[in-house]
Formats: C-alpha cells, sequence, structure tokens
C-alpha cells in the first residue's frame, strides 16, 4: 500500500479519535473521501445514535463523492441498528473504491458490509494501518467479542512502591501535569471505578476537569458503607454515580467498554487476579514514603512464587516535568 494510502487512512484515524469515549457501545471511527488526490469529506461518529463516520463525511462531500475513494477505520455497517446501512449509502453516492483500515469484530456484521459493496461493484482493501486502528478500539473489540469492558488501572505511586503514607495520605504524589493527563482521560472513557475505601479515606469527586463529557462514577462493596454527604454525590448533575455491591455487578452494568480504575489496593487486586486488567497506566514520582504500613496499588493475599505472576508487556514510557508514566499492556 503506498504512501498516499496510508496518508489518508492516518487522517481517519486521528478522527476516530476524536469519538474516543463518546461512542459507547459503538467503536470510534473516522471517514475521509478523496477525489483526485483532495479531501472532498471528511466525518467521525459523535454519539451511538447518531450518523455514522461514513454518513458525515459523505454528506460533507455532496456530488464530489461520485467516483471518489473513501477511507474508513473499521469496515462499514451492512445492516440495520440505530440506523440504517452505511453500505447503502457508499453505493448511492458513486464512491468507485473503499478502504478500510480493519474489519468490524461485531459477529452482527461478520464481513457484511464488506461484501454488499464488492456486489455492488465497488472495490474494497482491507488492513491500511491495521495497528493503528485496532489500537483505538480495544475496549470495543473487548466488549463486543468477550462481552466485558476494557480495564485500565490507573495508579500514582512513589520511587518506592508507594500509593500513600502510613496514614493513608495520598495527596499529591504524582505531579500537576500527571492529574491533567488524568482528567483528560476520564473525558474519554465510559465510567470511573473506585472502592468504598477509597471514597471513605480519599472523598473524590472523580470527574474530569479539562473534558465536558464526563465519566459515569461507580463505587464498588458501598452498599452501606458510603455517607450521603461524600463529594461525589455532590455532582449528580454532571455525572450519574451507581453504587454496587460486588465486582460481578460493577462489570454487568450495561454500555460500559472502557472503565478507568483508580483504587483501591483489594478492587485493584480483585481485577489482577482474575485476569480482568487489561491495561495498568503506573505514574511514578520521584518521592520515597518509606515505611511497612505504607499502602502499595495491588493489596489481597498476593502470590507465593513469581511464576504465578500476571505478566503485562511495557508498550510505552512517557516523562512529564516530574514523573513517569509507564503504560503496560496485558500479554
Amino acid at each position: 500500500m503506498n504512501k498516499i494510502s496510508h496518508k489518508y487512512m492516518r487522517l481517519a484515524i486521528e478522527l476516530a479519535k476524536k469519538a474516543l469515549g463518546k461512542t459507547s457501545p459503538n467503536p470510534a471511527v473516522g471517514a475521509v473521501i478523496v477525489k483526485n488526490n483532495k479531501v472532498v469529506g471528511k466525518g467521525y461518529h459523535k454519539k451511538a445514535g447518531l450518523p455514522h463516520a461514513e454518513i458525515n463525511a459523505l454528506r460533507e462531500a455532496g456530488q464530489k463523492a461520485r467516483g471518489a475513494t473513501l477511507y474508513v477505520t473499521l469496515s462499514p455497517c451492512g445492516h440495520y441498528g440505530r440506523t440504517p446501512p452505511c453500505t447503502d449509502a457508499i453505493i448511492k453516492s458513486g464512491i468507485k473504491k473503499v478502504i478500510i483500515a480493519m474489519k468490524d469484530p461485531n459477529p452482527v456484521n461478520n464481513g457484511n458490509g464488506i461484501k454488499r459493496l464488492r456486489r455492488n461493484g465497488i472495490k474494497v482493501e482491507a488492513g491500511v494501518l491495521f495497528k493503528e486502528a485496532e489500537a483505538i478500539n480495544k475496549p470495543y473489540i473487548k466488549f463486543i467479542t468477550k462481552g466485558l469492558p476494557y480495564i485500565t488501572v490507573k495508579v500514582a505511586q512513589s520511587l518506592d512502591g508507594k500509593i500513600a503514607t502510613k496514614t493513608g495520605d495520598s495527596k499529591w504524589i504524582s505531579s500537576e501535569d500527571s492529574r491533567r493527563f488524568v482528567h483528560e482521560l476520564r473525558g474519554k472513557v465510559d465510567a470511573v471505578m473506585v472502592g468504598a475505601n477509597t471514597v471513605l479515606k480519599d472523598d473524590p469527586l472523580l470527574l474530569s476537569n479539562v473534558s465536558r463529557k464526563q465519566p459515569v462514577r461507580i463505587i464498588v462493596g458501598g452498599k452501606s458503607g458510603v455517607p450521603r454527604d461524600a463529594k461525589i454525590f455532590s455532582s449528580l448533575d454532571r455525572s450519574p454515580v451507581i453504587v454496587v455491591k460486588s465486582l460481578s455487578e460493577a462489570l454487568a452494568l450495561k454500555n460500559m467498554t472502557h472503565i478507568l480504575v483508580e483504587g483501591g489496593g483489594g478492587l485493584i487486586a480483585s481485577l489482577v487476579e482474575k485476569g480482568l486488567v487489561d491495561r495498568f497506566l503506573i505514574f511514578i514520582a520521584p518521592k520515597i514514603i518509606g515505611g511497612n504500613a505504607a499502602k502499595t496499588a495491588v493489596e489481597g493475599a498476593g502470590i507465593s512464587h513469581i511464576k504465578d505472576a500476571s505478566n503485562f508487556k511495557i508498550k510505552s514510557i512517557r516523562r512529564f516535568k516530574k514523573d513517569i508514566l509507564i503504560e503496560a499492556e496485558k500479554e
């Protein structure tokens, strides 16, 4: 595949990123229409129930779509959902070629969209920048194939692996830049989940200070132990709070494709033990806390042998002004 195709698919991927956290349970999708090496239409899926990326791009292109090439990060749907099949609009528009980054893993689609396009004389190529497109929609892929949300665990810790002092004080271990990154992330996930003890000890709001879109707040194990005057309940007009008794109840909530877990150690340990954590984001601050009684990120009983450890692979290491961020994904 030539550099020109990569150029336009990268533009479609950047458009798809604008949809992160806004389309659940649908995927984040971007689309670009190109004619005579010029972009004549572009769009992305803005919210479940609204027009898909291809439709927005076609509307912008208008008659210029005839004879053009459509670049889209996920194969167009060929079935009726909340909206009509995108393939119908693509065929009607006169698009001559469709280039796809990755095929939709949704069994309802099952390649039907691609087959329908080809039956109507439209050339289809798939697999352009597949890895980049897959990375955007890992939460959707897990949700649609396994029926479980993608779990990201965020930890802020000291050089010696402590998330709080022996008295439970944890504000603030990480720097302001690191905390801003987390606020941006909260605006891209469906929910932020914490244990009841975290609410009792830290009294957090768990909202995003930098995004208009707010996550649902989930409290696990707090049916009777979370006071109604906790800060988290003071902002119900901005985002709902769901209190559940068990982790299984939390994972069964509808349309939650990506959950950010922000503590505490007991909840994180349960997720690790069950093999449910997909990604760790570990902020390491250049501080030493010390103390046998100081808290660590993953509590529980722990393992007896290293061979039984949960294995993750380092995906990236990012430097902030003071801290570093290690991103590790499940192997």
